[in-house]
């Protein structure tokens, strides 16, 4: 599987400079402005264009060759993240790159994620699924450490060249790595003439039109709305637990971690049969986590304790995040092989959608209520609110597995991610 270390080590070097400029912005923000609110949006405005834009611009891995997509899209945003670190940059037009930078994400994430189906085949789908995923949380882990590292010694400034060379590191792997694929082959004439809004609208009508896949992505995006709303207090909350934004960091870093050793076990250890049997413990551990955490202050008040309990039940919530990798599994196996980069960029739209607005809201809340008591809300109506899409996706019937994963395997030379 020679073409899997590139995607694999490019989506590694990627992530790892997202975080580390994400919390480096946020802090930065939250420290011109003292508002929570606005530290909330710059954190929200990375999911703004899959959310605006992510299905039209992840149709173009479905249109052009995906090897093409995946270097193009990490050149531009090495350049973009370098012109963030020049010194003194106006905060608007700070945001404003960023918001350009974050429109690469939808065509990369879609290309990447229809040449992992392509170039892996069977259970192996799945077990790099799991690798992938685990990767994904590490490089937050990495990137969130690293972000707040420089933060102390260096400054946003620093972190934003290191974002920057991550990018330019990345593309060069994927050029040397994978193979030189035309653009993916069209079931019929009439779908390869077509432009690219009406490949958008035949992905949301594929998301819409089959109620498995209408429940996978609910529930998904349903879950990632309370799950990632501390995110948006999280600088106010390392003040109220530890009196320091520099606190900021591990309390971001805890849930990936979490999420990382959760899908190691799940996808290693967990035969499928037993992994879709853990898809409704996992929810409620990982939502349950979030509600516990943003109960603590109620018995430790403040302090290393109480700030230590946060961050631990952060860890336990993201441990539970390995729900997604039935999911994501689930996922491929109902959509089609040339509809995949579409089908993608539906569901990473809704779930970006879902997530900024949890962040957004979180934040807004926290100018009312303590970040806390933020974070307690987020975890247990979300716990009520998974109930439905959960028994949506138990009722729909599963395609036949089998038949889908060889569809996959059928056209490894004609083209070559996960939903989370």
């Amino acid at each position: 599987m020679p073409e899997f270390r590139p995607l694999f080590g490019s989506y590694l070097l990627s992530t790892i400079g997202d975080e580390l400029a994400r919390v480096a912005l946020t802090v930065l923000v939250y420290q011109r402005t003292d508002s929570a609110l606005l530290s909330a949006v710059t954190f929200a405005i990375t999911y703004l264009p899959w959310l605006l834009g992510g299905p039209v611009l992840a149709a173009l891995a479905d249109r052009f060759p995906r090897h093409r997509v995946l270097i193009s899209s990490d050149v531009a945003r090495a350049v973009l993240v370098a012109l963030m670190a020049v010194p003194h940059t106006p905060l608007a037009l700070l945001l404003a790159l960023l918001l350009a930078v974050s429109l690469c994400s939808p065509p990369f994430e879609a290309a990447r994620s229809a040449l992992m189906a392509d170039v892996l085949h069977g259970d192996r789908y799945a077990v790099g699924t799991s690798l992938t995923g685990v990767t994904a949380q590490v490089s937050q882990l990495v990137g969130y450490l690293l972000g707040g590292a420089l933060l102390v010694a260096a400054s946003p400034a620093v972190a934003l060249l290191v974002d920057a060379a991550t990018f330019a590191v990345s593309a060069a792997w994927l050029a040397l790595g994978l193979q030189r694929r035309p653009a993916p082959a069209q079931d019929t004439p009439d779908e390869a003439a077509r432009s690219i809004w009406q490949d958008t609208r035949s992905g949301v009508h594929l998301v819409a039109s089959i109620p498995r896949l209408r429940a996978i992505v609910g529930l998904l995006w349903v879950s990632a709305f309370f799950v990632n709303a501390p995110e948006g207090v999280a600088t106010p909350l390392a003040l109220q637990l530890d009196g320091t934004t520099a606190a900021t960091g591990l309390l971001l870093a805890a849930n990936p971690a979490g999420t990382a050793i959760g899908g190691l076990v799940l996808g290693r250890l967990c035969p499928p049969q037993l992994r879709d049997r853990l898809l409704t413990p996992l929810l409620a551990l990982s939502l349950g986590g979030v509600l516990l955490a943003g109960l603590v202050p109620l018995v430790l008040d403040r302090g290393l304790a109480a700030y230590s309990l946060v961050v631990a039940l952060f860890f336990v919530a993201g441990v539970g995040g390995a729900c997604n990798i039935p999911l994501n599994v689930a996922f491929v196996q109902a959509v089609p092989s040339a509809y995949r980069g579409r089908a993608f960029g539906v569901a990473v739209a809704g779930l970006s959608g879902a997530q900024g607005l949890g962040i957004v809201l979180a934040g807004a809340g926290a100018e009312l209520l303590r970040p806390t008591t933020v974070v307690a809300l987020a975890g247990g109506v979300g716990l009520v609110a998974v109930i439905g899409p959960l028994l949506a996706l138990r009722r729909s019937p599963p395609p036949d597995v089998a038949g889908d994963m060889a569809h996959v395997a059928s056209a490894p030379t004609a083209e070559g991610r996960s939903t989370s």
